[in-house]
């Protein structure tokens, strides 16, 4: 049986790479719309059905629709930007300070503090890291080459996450 999961995996990971990829992302998107659709319906608001199977297929059909001109991808790059980039932000400095057990005030202005230079970070790499991804990398290196540049984040994110506390032992030790 490993070996058929074996045989299977590189199958969909390699030879139908493109097909994997293509129905993941809008599975990925059907999936995405199926919980915001529970979400209307438990707050009373949305279609008057339970759940809308067309509005779940017309999200598939986008995700399914792999397109590589620079007008798609320019949408996606500004989507990334103008959505995911501030909503991870906000989620990273919350959830790290609340770890760290700050109050949620507290998080809450070392997010505002710290803000402007993540995101002006984070128009530095991602938009261009991002074109690239999309138009030069062959599809079976785009998640290894996004995980390198994740490793950049990652580095600039503990920076500015920490500065201040390695400020302050420094400080402390002079």
């Amino acid at each position: 049986m490993l070996r058929k999961a074996q045989h299977l995996w590189s199958r969909l990971f390699g030879r139908y790479l493109w097909i994997t990829n293509t129905v993941t992302s809008g599975g990925m998107l059907a999936i995405g719309d199926a919980i915001q659709q529970q979400l209307e319906h438990a707050r009373g608001v949305g279609t008057k059905h339970n759940y809308d199977v067309e509005r779940t297929g017309r999200l598939f059909l986008v995700g399914v629709l792999p397109q590589k001109t620079g007008k798609v991808i320019l949408k996606k790059i500004m989507a990334d930007q103008f959505l995911a980039a501030p909503f991870f932000a906000v989620t990273f400095f919350l959830v790290a300070g609340l770890l760290e057990g700050h109050s949620f005030a507290e998080s809450w202005k070392e997010f505002k503090k710290k803000f402007p230079a993540v995101y002006a970070f984070d128009w530095f790499l991602w938009p261009p890291s991002q074109a690239i991804n999309f138009y030069l990398v062959p599809a079976p290196y785009r998640v290894l080459y996004i995980n390198v540049v994740t490793v950049i984040w990652d580095v600039f994110l503990s920076y500015m996450k920490h500065k201040d506390q390695v400020g302050k032992i420094m400080k402390d030790e002079f």
